[in-house]
């Protein structure tokens, strides 16, 4: 009898030992694996926060758009309206004129522009000044002066005027358009159906757009959403910093109001322009000596080829910088100075920012094979 209860004793009490001793290690471990996890997801946490761009002392209102009350700032004193008023006549026929009288008549158009220099000179669009024989700017203090004509593009719609006085006044310096990046936030400055000293917000949505690829005409646009109406053309284009990195020029509407795409000419652009009517009094224009097509697929299917990005050549001008420098007819140009080259704006509006003289590093395909160059852009023959 004594025998059977020491052996239930000694049996109870190592079951006891045995659930004791298991619950200790169940709970250690559990404890060991939640700890683990809570160390993980805080780590993940906060790997996805600094990737994001944001700190962990941040508060929630800091996330989401760009402060841009700097770049509104800067900005704003440094844009002008434009009024031009120009004679026009509605019977050029001197026979008419001569029976009916001249019935000449005065038109008022009006824009923006952007003034580049403390002593008053002015960037703005070749159609907002065409054709006038007076040209108003009104400053944001409402301020009128009398401004000349230094110069003018019709090509690229670039016009420089003068302020005449003596007075020193706030301005935009350039910023580098094509440092700009598809996605950055930037501002429309300018005077849409004369509401003077309006700023709207968008972002870039594309560079180097041409609105025709089939006109023959140059164009390197720089896309965005900021809202931009009648009025604006001329006005500024600023990044974040309020640089002026393009003159806002042009929307693309069924109606004649803003739809969500509005086009600037990109500021390297506009500098060179600028800097050529001052010192030569036209734009020099840098040759390469090409012609031919960008790629796309249709067409490489036609010249048989793999490459669907780059320039194709076509044709070689006899005697220009490609010829010189070796290019041949059905070598791709793939970059030009780094400039990755996919459409015919990429290489036309990189070239708008060159002078006869300039050089320029050429990467290019032949037979599947990459090669590089110089060419020495030269000026067209007249």
């Amino acid at each position: 009898m004594k025998s059977n209860l020491k052996i239930i004793i000694v049996s109870l009490t190592c079951s006891f030992l045995s659930v004791l001793f298991y619950s200790i290690f169940l709970n250690n471990s559990t404890v060991k694996e939640e700890n683990n996890s809570l160390a993980y997801n805080n780590d993940y946490f906060k790997s996805f926060v600094n990737t994001s761009g944001y700190n962990n002392n941040q508060s929630s209102s800091n996330f989401g758009s760009p402060d841009l009350t700097f770049a509104a700032k800067k900005s704003i004193n440094a844009v002008v309206h434009v009024k031009n008023t120009s004679i026009v006549k509605e019977n050029d026929s001197w026979a008419l004129q001569f029976f009916y009288g001249d019935d000449s008549r005065k038109r008022v158009a009006t824009g923006s522009g952007v003034i580049i220099s403390p002593d008053g000179y002015i960037i703005t669009n070749h159609h907002v000044i065409d054709n006038s024989s007076e040209v108003i700017v009104t400053t944001n203090d409402n301020k009128e002066y009398e401004a000349v004509i230094v110069g003018s593009d019709e090509v690229t719609d670039v016009a420089v005027l003068k302020i005449n006085s003596n007075e020193k006044f706030e301005y935009l310096l350039f910023g580098d358009s094509e440092n700009s990046e598809i996605g950055q936030w930037v501002l429309a400055v300018g005077n849409p159906y004369n509401l003077n000293s309006t700023v709207t917000a968008g972002i870039i949505s594309s560079k180097s757009r041409d609105l025709n690829e089939y006109d023959q005409i140059n164009q390197s646009f720089i896309q965005t959403d900021a809202a931009v109406n009648i009025g604006n053309s001329g006005g500024a284009l600023v990044n974040i910093n309020g640089e002026l990195i393009g003159i806002n020029t042009a929307i693309q509407s069924m109606t004649g109001g803003f739809v969500g795409y509005s086009f600037a000419i990109p500021s390297n652009i506009v500098r060179k322009i600028f800097e050529d009517i001052l010192e030569y009094g036209d734009v020099q224009k840098g040759l390469l000596g090409v012609r031919g097509v960008a790629l796309k697929s249709s067409y490489s299917k036609q010249l048989n080829l793999t490459d669907t990005e780059g320039f194709y050549i076509d044709i070689i001008e006899p005697g220009f910088g490609a010829d010189l420098a070796g290019l041949i007819k059905g070598d791709i140009i793939k970059e030009i100075d780094g400039i990755k080259i996919n459409k015919f704006s990429d290489l036309s509006g990189y070239l708008s920012t060159k002078r006869p003289g300039d050089k320029v590093n050429v990467t290019y395909s032949r037979e599947n094979q990459l090669k590089r160059t110089t060419v020495t852009l030269q000026k067209a023959n007249n």
